[in-house]
């Protein structure tokens, strides 16, 4: 009976989600390429995807997008050259962590010209990103570190590298297929 009710309190919770899918990006990197392409292939699925321009002008940024990726069922996290030197994009990544670990909430990573070793160790123009944050006094060593622990994990989590696909396309529909696998309970007769 127990496994009964949290079912259902899991399945209430599950009721209240607003969107199938929060996309975390660096805007500067892909903003107008790949997850614009990304999000409107999602929306012809009809799979509802927040982005950020979708703010509400006058709200606050922090809240209300921690508030979409808590009302979402999947954080899509797309790592590209530069997501490691946004401190917003670490918190929103931090936050999506914590709602994986606390709500069970899926989360796939894409690793969009970025090498994923690269994103896991920080490497690369990812270590470039950290050691400018060691000299910067306003960032403390308790955000750095769960910065680094959530691009670790996430990284370590199967998901996509772009560097395998013939072409941006090819992996769009690879990602899709994948969102609508993960969310077959909704979508029973898509799949």
């Amino acid at each position: 009976m127990a496994l009964v009710a949290a079912s259902s309190s899991s399945s209430a919770q599950s009721l209240r989600k607003k969107y199938d899918v929060f996309i975390s990006f660096r805007g500067e990197d892909t903003r107008f390429g790949f997850t614009s392409h990304l999000y409107h292939a999602f929306d012809r699925k009809g799979i509802t995807t927040y982005i950020d321009y979708q703010l509400v002008r006058g709200d606050e940024i922090a809240p209300s997008l921690l508030q979409a990726i808590e009302d979402s069922y999947v954080s899509l996290v797309v790592f590209s050259e530069n997501y490691a030197s946004s401190r917003w994009c670490l918190d929103e990544l931090a936050h999506i962590r914590h709602c994986k670990r606390d709500q069970g909430q899926i989360v796939i990573p894409v690793f969009f010209k970025v090498d994923p070793s690269h994103v896991r160790n920080q490497t690369g123009l990812y270590q470039q990103a950290f050691e400018r944050y060691e000299r910067d006094l306003k960032v403390d060593q308790h955000k750095m570190q769960m910065w680094k622990q959530a691009l670790n994990e996430t990284a370590n989590l199967a998901g996509h590298d772009s560097r395998t696909f013939r072409d941006e396309f090819e992996l769009i529909q690879k990602i899709i297929k994948d969102i609508l696998q993960k969310l077959n309970h909704k979508y029973p007769q898509l799949n």
